[in-house]
């Protein structure tokens, strides 16, 4: 599952792509940490979105994880939480009882300049990790879902509202079966769209027969570049001082086909 993005350009270039966007606050991110965003940090990242009100396209900053609109105290979800960062594409439109169903039509884009999955390698005692990025786009959007929930603040008693988002995944490509390989949750990548395909999906007007059609295109293999890269879990730094997103090259790993 997609558990790790990066950031790495300026927040003003999302404009570049989409010129009439309303920006809900004046956005600020800290830069030296988009290299590596950890979801279970549950931290804030520019999100695109269609505004109910006024039907336009908006940016917010939404916290990663999926807090349901009916939950009313954050600490009470705290567990469950960490399940709601990835949404499985199959469960959106055909499984009634998921709440992803619920909130289908609240659509979003994540921008992010690439992600990290890990491999499993048998001569290798710890999991590969890879950085993975769309071609020639130095940013592009992954689909997700956002929720809004009303939460009380424990403390004061005053409701505030909370937005969060998760990114949906599908069944992995040939080189993502290569990457993202292990038993648990394995053969899953994010679902990536080309560019038009993108802003169809936060379209406000999209029937079910091209929803299905964007949940089950599948980015062709040689559309991604891949590097491995020195491990992300740690907080010690690289041997080589390099950034975390850098090539790094691992004994007894064999290569990634283009399949």
């Amino acid at each position: 599952m997609c558990y790790d993005i990066s950031f790495t350009v300026s927040i003003e270039k999302i404009a570049d792509y989409f010129p009439d966007l309303i920006w809900d606050s004046q956005l600020a991110l800290d830069f030296d940490r988009g290299v590596h965003i950890l979801g279970h940090a549950y931290g804030e990242h520019p999100i695109i979105y269609r505004n109910n009100d006024d039907k336009s396209l908006h940016v917010n900053l939404m916290e990663w994880g999926i807090i349901p609109y009916y939950i009313h105290k954050e600490n009470e979800f705290e567990k469950q939480r960490a399940s709601m960062l990835n949404i499985r594409s199959e469960k959106i439109l055909d499984d009634p009882k998921s709440y992803w169903f619920k909130i289908r039509n609240r659509r979003c884009l994540i921008p992010v300049s690439g992600f990290y999955e890990h491999r499993e390698v048998k001569a290798v005692k710890n999991k590969i990790p890879y950085f993975i990025q769309v071609k020639e786009q130095p940013l592009f959007y992954l689909p997700g879902l956002y929720s809004v929930a009303n939460l009380v603040d424990t403390e004061t008693g005053e409701v505030y509202k909370k937005w969060t988002f998760a990114i949906v995944t599908r069944a992995a490509n040939g080189v993502m079966k290569q990457i993202h390989n292990g038993e648990k949750n394995g053969n899953r990548m994010p679902l990536m769209l080309p560019f038009e395909s993108s802003k169809k999906w936060i379209s406000p007007e999209l029937s079910e027969e091209e929803y299905r059609e964007l949940l089950n295109y599948e980015l062709p293999s040689e559309a991604l570049e891949f590097r491995s890269v020195w491990t992300i879990k740690s907080p010690k730094s690289r041997p080589d001082d390099k950034a975390k997103n850098q090539a790094f090259q691992w004994e007894n790993v064999p290569d990634i086909l283009i399949l």
